[in-house]
């Protein structure tokens, strides 16, 4: 039986950073999505998740939950910051605690940085979700903290081009999210 209603859709704020930026990113971003009645959106912010430094043989209750809260979605927008050309250690190490829950699912990405508006980190992690069978969507949300990006706060200056870019990101996950949504309902992913 195929599911219905709005796709699930998590945000997954990837900078665990003491100063960052990234949850008033996530969180804006969040908030835009939220007001779509074709989605369900939930927050997954990596600095509330207690993961251990090394990766254990047993998953622990923090990987558990991760795991669970990926499993759940069915479609994903991963919030990242840029440093040093990539994307912080804290979001590679969540997302290898899941690994089939990401399979056949589409996700999107908002990056922030200094003047690359974090492109970089997310062409590289393009790759990782292609290498976990996930869909990556064409279009992304940019910020770049050098040019006046974000307020005091750190939230996102809304612009005519940046709500334009959150649209057409959030239309694309839709569709490939409903999309796969009948595909895997119809026939299980095979990896």
């Amino acid at each position: 039986m195929q599911a219905s209603g709005p796709l699930r859709m998590a945000v997954i704020i990837g900078s665990t950073r003491e100063g960052r930026v990234g949850d008033s990113i996530g969180r804006w971003f969040a908030s835009r999505a939220a007001l779509r009645d074709d989605l369900d959106i939930t927050v997954l912010d990596l600095a509330c998740y207690t993961f251990p430094p090394a990766f254990p043989s047993v998953a622990t209750p923090a990987m558990r939950a991760f795991a669970g809260s990926v499993a759940a979605a069915e479609a994903f927008v991963v919030v990242t910051p840029e440093y040093n050309r990539s994307f912080p250690a804290s979001l590679k190490q969540a997302i290898d605690f899941a690994y089939d829950e990401w399979q056949a699912k589409p996700v999107g990405f908002l990056s922030y940085g200094s003047g690359s508006c974090g492109l970089y980190a997310m062409e590289q992690l393009r790759t990782v979700f292609i290498g976990l069978h996930a869909v990556t969507v064409r279009d992304a949300v940019g910020v770049d903290l050098l040019d006046g990006g974000v307020d005091d706060r750190g939230m996102p200056y809304d612009t005519d081009e940046r709500e334009q870019s959150v649209t057409t990101m959030l239309d694309q996950l839709l569709w490939w999210g409903l999309a796969l949504r009948a595909a895997r309902a119809t026939r299980p992913f095979a990896s």
